[in-house]
């Protein structure tokens, strides 16, 4: 067959090879490991008591991730969503001595917390895929349990923004949304968004269930990886960064 493939003048096939995608990740984006141990020390640190003074160091960090993945909106929106929230604990109560002004300062400093870890966490999501996020869970030998987990959780929240925005969509095309319809019919207006949304996320739920299993997410031999994490130069710059902030912080503390 190639011989007469040639007498006609047909190209030879030629067996392709698969591009090896792993070197242009490792050198763009970070090792799950290490955007792993960002983030828990990020979330154990603000989380803590005290941790408010941790939080422009993971404001910070977490807009130089955005920077690198070029998220230009996620770039402009994590200091306007930290401002918010500092002019919610701060600002707010102070403009009058009411009770219920210091339950909502107390709300915001919460929320300021929760926006400066978030801004980790979105670019883990965004930016490390589940299969390479179970590859380097399994190569630290964490348990299975937390290993399906976290993968699923990957999956599942992108899956339900998805959704999410779908409904609202739906919803706007029969005037149902908005927020004059909001204020009118509150009750109505979550009623006619989570009913759709939870049915549809039941039915992404059983879809993710039956991949993982196709995949052999829960099976007892451990699976091998195509191409197994490395930790890279951009690792190596995000640990130098995390650290240069983290003295800084303790500099500027102990300058107080």
């Amino acid at each position: 067959m190639t011989g007469a493939s040639s007498r006609l003048g047909a190209p030879a096939l030629a067996p392709t090879v698969p591009a090896a995608p792993q070197e242009a990740v490792s050198r763009r984006a970070l090792d799950p490991r290490t955007a792993v141990a960002i983030l828990l020390a990020a979330s154990i640190t603000i989380m803590a008591p005290g941790g408010l003074l941790f939080v422009p160091a993971a404001l910070v960090a977490g807009v130089l991730l955005a920077i690198s993945e070029r998220a230009w909106r996620r770039v402009v929106g994590l200091p306007l969503a930290a401002g918010a929230a500092v002019a919610v604990a701060y600002l707010l109560p102070l403009a009058a001595p009411w009770p219920i002004l210091g339950v909502i300062g107390v709300m915001g400093g919460f929320s300021l917390r929760l926006v400066a870890v978030a801004g980790i966490a979105v670019h883990l999501i965004e930016t490390i895929p589940p299969t390479r996020f179970t590859a380097a869970l399994r190569s630290m030998r964490v348990p299975a349990a937390f290993t399906v987990s976290g993968s699923v959780l990957l999956r599942f929240v992108p899956t339900i923004v998805a959704e999410a925005r779908a409904v609202r969509d739906a919803m706007r095309l029969r005037g149902l949304g908005g927020p004059l319809a909001m204020l009118r019919h509150p009750v109505r207006s979550l009623e006619y968004f989570t009913v759709p949304l939870i049915a549809s996320s039941l039915r992404s739920a059983e879809d993710l269930s039956a991949s993982a299993l196709l995949r052999g997410l829960g099976s007892q031999p451990r699976p091998t990886t195509m191409y197994p994490p490395r930790f890279g130069p951009a690792d190596a710059v995000a640990v130098v960064v995390v650290l240069l902030l983290v003295a800084a912080t303790l500099l500027w503390r102990a300058g107080r």
